[in-house]
């Protein structure tokens, strides 16, 4: 059996460009792309890509250069998932909510080739070159440095804005439709650079190859059960670990993609209606769009068919589960991180879970759940010994992966790429259980732990009891000072409205008691802030780094405030100007 070896045609390396090339010739006529009043069809968009990918051949772009893209969920951005790795290239997707600093650190760090910037965010793109420029005119080849600016222009409604001469649709219309792309030599080439959410730390460049795109791609359309044509809503952001695989897996299913501009509640329950939307991911954010939609955003379509949904990027509470399927949408959870290709676990469900109260079902449903097929292992371990945890749903350890979907590496980072892996596996950096059944459950980022007194405290189990408070839309815990435990919890909640349209009805001292009610007394927050919103990077994750420099600050001057007011409900914290309602209160 030795004497057999690999062939072209007994071995090809894998890549997710074959979904595309797939369903031009299977799915030619069926719909790949809705925007508005813009349809395209599978064979439409191969050739768009052949045609993009071809134009950039032109422009000189060669294997393994960057090309990097500012835009939100249009088409464009999803044919660049295919054109650019077509051409050889790696593709950079931007997150949209970054300032732009941070903007120009990333295309200086990846040494992009090419920046395509949507006519949106053609102001924050120009500040970014702007600082980019600034940055390099002291190095040695700084004009190269700097990329080549082509803008995407609003397909449906262009706006002639313009940075620079090119202009994407024109590099579309002059490429060639019959281009032939190169076969791919090594499945391990580079096919994505996407940068951290730097929640916990400056932002890293994780490199995806094709075969983690690919065998990560299978897994989910597998893991979450997606049928053949399915229509699937862009409510996650692309630029979010590649819309977690999605914009690959759409394809391979011959499915359409709806395209979303902005994920306005209006927008998206007008779309579910019009198109007959069956599948979406987002963070739990989104949930909460939803259900705090008035009824002229709504309008008077009703949900007939469950539109599954996807969801990750932060735990979401069992209380906001139960609350958002009623609407018509059916949850499946699942968890993951940049470094892993987007989700990794996914909380399959169990027919014998039907039996199971609605409140039962709603925590189970909160759980991260088991492995994506590609991953060939997951555990919950002790990094002193890398002793594997009972599984109890009680010691904490944290989470660990190994499997071809997790990341190449960190780009230029070979101290933290050697840093994430230990063993053979790869470290989350999250902290979490397994349960009797072998379902995993995240308790924390090991960060945010809150150590109080020698005990520790999950802020996500605290967080899920705020969410069952009538009135908390939105809840985070963190650690705080404290004189004589070192650490205790501090809540930050933002709330929903009175029916006279106030917040201000609800006071700490009635939060903390609904705690006490709820908690082991050792957990309870022993201070609660309102705010109008809580911090969030563009993924929906609570950015706890800055409620934990506004707790270190409120109690550092907490002996100021008891002798400068004596109603401490009502000082106002300038950090956050008019997002603060109300300030932490003394107990």
């Amino acid at each position: 059996m030795d004497q057999l070896p690999k062939c072209g045609a007994n071995y090809t390396p894998l890549t997710p460009l074959t979904f595309l090339n797939r369903a031009s010739k299977f799915y030619a006529n069926r719909t790949s792309v809705i925007y508005e009043r813009t349809r395209f069809t599978w064979r439409q968009t191969y050739e768009r890509c052949c045609r993009l990918a071809s134009s950039l051949r032109a422009l000189n772009i060669l294997k393994n250069d960057v090309v990097s893209v500012l835009a939100p969920n249009i088409p464009a951005m999803y044919e660049m998932h295919f054109a650019v790795p077509m051409a050889g290239a790696v593709l950079n997707t931007i997150n949209t909510r970054l300032d732009a600093k941070t903007i120009a650190t990333i295309l200086g760090h990846s040494e992009a080739k090419v920046f395509f910037v949507d006519c949106q965010f053609v102001p924050l793109a120009r500040e970014a070159l702007r600082l980019l420029m600034a940055d390099s005119k002291h190095s040695l080849g700084a004009e190269s440095s700097i990329p080549l600016v082509i803008v995407i222009d609003d397909i449906d409604s262009p706006t002639g804005v313009r940075l620079g001469e090119l202009e994407y649709e024109q590099l579309v219309q002059k490429g060639n439709p019959r281009y032939l792309p190169g076969e791919l030599e090594d499945e391990w080439d580079p096919i994505a650079l996407n940068y951290t959410s730097g929640t916990t730390s400056e932002p890293k460049g994780v490199v995806y190859s094709h075969r983690g795109a690919y065998l990560s791609t299978l897994s989910l359309v597998l893991g979450w059960e997606m049928g053949s044509e399915p229509v699937y809503l862009w409510t996650l952001p692309m630029f979010h670990c590649n819309g977690w695989t999605f914009t690959w897996g759409i394809a391979a299913r011959g499915g359409t993609n709806v395209c979303l501009r902005n994920a306005t509640a209006s927008d998206i329950y007008r779309s579910i209606a019009m198109h007959k939307v069956t599948h979406m991911c987002c963070a739990p954010i989104i949930f909460n769009i939803l259900l705090q939609a008035e009824p002229k955003e709504k309008g008077q379509q009703i949900i007939t068919s469950p539109v599954q949904i996807l969801t990750g990027g932060a735990p979401p509470p069992a209380a906001l589960l139960e609350k958002v399927e009623p609407l018509g949408f059916h949850v499946t959870h699942a968890y993951g991180l940049t470094e892993a290709t987007g989700p990794a676990l996914v909380c399959e469900w169990q027919e014998k879970w039907n039996q199971l109260p609605r409140d039962d079902q709603a925590k189970l449903k909160a759980r991260q759940g088991i492995s994506i097929l590609t991953l060939a292992d997951v555990d919950v371990k002790d990094l002193k010994t890398m002793a594997s945890v009972p599984h109890d749903g009680k010691t904490l350890g944290e989470i660990v992966l190994r499997g071809s979907s997790i990341m190449k590496g960190y780009f230029k980072e070979r101290k933290a790429t050697f840093k994430a892996f230990k063993d053979g596996w790869f470290l989350t950096g999250d902290v979490g259980v397994v349960h009797p059944d072998g379902y995993l459950e995240i308790k924390d980022r090991s960060k945010d732990v809150i150590i109080s007194g020698g005990e520790n405290i999950s802020s996500v189990e605290v967080e899920s009891v705020l969410y069952k408070h009538p009135r908390v839309l939105e809840a985070a815990v963190v650690a705080m000072p404290h004189p004589h435990w070192g650490e205790s919890p501090c809540a930050f909640v933002a709330l929903k409205k009175n029916l006279a349209g106030r917040t201000d009805d609800v006071s700490e001292a009635e939060i903390i008691s609904f705690c006490r009610k709820n908690l082991p007394h050792f957990t309870v927050p022993k201070k609660v802030g309102f705010l109008a919103e809580l911090p969030k990077n563009s993924t929906g994750k609570i950015l706890k780094n800055e409620l934990r420099a506004e707790a270190k600050h409120l109690v550092v001057s907490e002996n100021h405030l008891n002798e400068s007011s004596p109603d401490h409900s009502q000082v106002r914290v300038p950090r956050y100007g008019d997002q603060i309602l109300q300030a932490l209160s003394r107990l």
